[in-house]
């Protein structure tokens, strides 16, 4: 949100020797949205690789959960599909067909604590997870998924309800334009409990957070291992480019040694936190600042394809 406060307008005399101010209290606060050109071309081309458009019928029936109807076997089909009594019955190899689950409830969470608020790339990295974020949201509303936003930081900041309609969308971009940065630590007991409680139905969260080392994300890690047993969990790190150019670097000095030594630690710690939320049953993509929302999306729609939630 960008406050404007007051406007001050002046002008010059005829001959430039005097001039008249007058001040205006404006009290106005003017809400900083994410791109939506930019979300709208990307989320095209996206669906335009995945062949969501125009063969959509097609895809939806191919893959899924939801039984759909038997069609004839053929090379490359998932072996596992054939209808072994149904093909005893017809007298030809006969595969079940399933269809995409729909309606799904998709819950974006987003982190704005301290370490959110670090830039990655020249921006910081809580912009670019609102900036993911909205990208999967409209992706998710084409694909008729339930989408909700939240967004955490000491406290719970915000719960959306679940929009289900691309008309919906700039509702979303509103609720984005409220996060801010925050200088506290995040606090996750807090933040998923509230989010847990607010859900009803088995939910996927694509949670945008950062930590730096196994200490710091015990908290989080424990939060996470709870939330797993009831929704599934993908959580969305960037990264750190930053640590692994310092590790990669041709040490000249003996101070590079150590800054090459330290980076190095801090990169297996990484690693270890990312280690103990898999073995939780939380899924974790850890992708390049410039490919975030694409890798999104694409994690997204293949956990749609494989209709598994």
């Amino acid at each position: 949100p960008a406050p404007v406060e007051t406007l001050w307008l002046r002008w010059a005399g005829p001959l430039g020797l005097a001039w008249k101010q007058r001040r205006f209290p404006i009290g106005h606060v003017i809400a900083i949205v994410p791109s939506l050109r930019a979300v709208r071309e990307e989320g095209a081309r996206l669906f335009r690789r995945g062949d969501w458009f125009g063969l959509r019928r097609q895809q939806l029936r191919g893959e899924g959960s939801e039984f759909e109807a038997l069609a004839e076997y053929h090379p490359g089909m998932d072996r596992r599909a054939i209808d072994w009594t149904a093909s005893a019955r017809h007298g030809r190899l006969l595969a079940k067909e399933y269809r995409v689950e729909r309606d799904n409830r998709l819950v974006l969470a987003i982190d704005a604590g301290r370490t959110m608020a670090e830039p990655a790339g020249g921006m910081p990295r809580v912009d670019r997870a609102v900036s993911a974020a909205m990208l999967l949201a409209y992706a998710g509303l084409k694909l008729g998924d339930r989408i909700s936003l939240f967004s955490f930081a000491a406290q719970p900041q915000a719960l959306t309800p679940a929009y289900m309609h691309t008309r919906d969308f700039p509702a979303l971009q509103r609720a984005a334009s409220r996060i801010d940065y925050a200088p506290v630590e995040s606090n996750f007991t807090l933040a998923l409990a509230t989010l847990s409680a607010g859900l009803d139905r088995r939910s996927l969260i694509v949670l945008f957070t950062e930590f730096t080392d196994a200490t710091s994300a015990d908290l989080m890690i424990r939060a996470a291992g709870r939330l797993v047993r009831k929704h599934r969990l993908l959580c969305v790190v960037l990264r750190d480019e930053e640590l692994e150019s310092e590790e990669r670097r041709r040490p000249e000095q003996a101070s590079d040694v150590t800054r090459s030594n330290v980076a190095a630690a801090m990169l297996r710690d990484r690693q270890r936190v990312i280690a103990r939320l898999q073995r939780l049953g939380v899924e974790v993509i850890e992708v390049p600042a410039d490919a975030m929302g694409a890798s999104v999306v694409e994690a997204y729609l293949a956990i749609k394809r494989q209709g598994s939630l």
